[in-house]
């Protein structure tokens, strides 16, 4: 299960790729927080049975902000986007939610899953498998299942054990709560990755003469 450091480091590999000459402390925070957002409904999960991985990483999450998005700069008369922060300003916005669905959702959705469509349709799905060619029986793929063997798990029949609700129910005294940074080797590439490159361009930043 990817950890919020991991989500952390994929958002800033994309606003190190996405912010361009807009890339600084102050932009790079907005879209890192905006990768960890969707983390926070591990928090609810004691109040809603079932809350995390659904309530904050339903896809339907990054629609809603497109949508707002566009109907400030595109619709509106005067954007309040435009008027506070500039192009900045518009510029930031996109690349947190790229950064919100990017590394805030997706490596949940390509892991061990997400309630995608949560509330409109209860269903937990994970795009995770293998996919390879085989001399004997062609191309196989695993990710995309349309006949599975049984049906998707609900917010009635799946827990994701979190620091802040370990298991269902009421917990006992001693339980142990894990607070997990990095699950794999992959993830703990990820987290380097993230880092230095976030690191990188950060130092380029500083050591390299503006653009005339």
């Amino acid at each position: 299960m990817p950890s919020t450091l991991v989500h952390v480091a994929v958002g800033g590999l994309v606003g190190a790729a996405l912010l361009g000459r807009w890339f600084d402390p102050r932009s790079l925070a907005v879209v890192l927080v905006a990768a960890a957002i969707p983390d926070l409904d591990s928090f609810t999960s004691t109040l809603i049975p079932g809350s995390h991985r659904s309530l904050l990483h339903t896809l339907f999450v990054p629609v809603m902000l497109v949508a707002l998005v566009v109907y400030d700069t595109r619709v509106r008369d005067r954007s309040m986007i435009r008027e506070r922060w500039g192009t900045r300003g518009v510029v930031v916005a996109w690349v947190a939610i790229a950064a919100l669905l990017g590394g805030g959702i997706m490596p949940d959705l390509f892991s061990n899953g997400v309630n995608a469509f949560y509330p409109f349709h209860d269903s937990f799905y994970a795009i995770n498998g293998e996919a390879l060619w085989s001399n004997t029986r062609g191309f196989v793929q695993t990710f995309v299942e349309l006949s599975p063997e049984s049906p998707p798990p609900t917010t009635q029949t799946l827990h994701y054990s979190t620091v802040v609700d370990p298991s269902p129910g009421a917990e006992p005294e001693n339980v142990e709560r894990i607070a997990p940074l990095a699950s794999s080797g992959l993830e703990l590439m990820l987290v380097v990755l993230g880092g230095s490159v976030v690191a990188g361009r950060l130092l380029l930043e500083r050591v390299q003469p503006p653009v005339q």
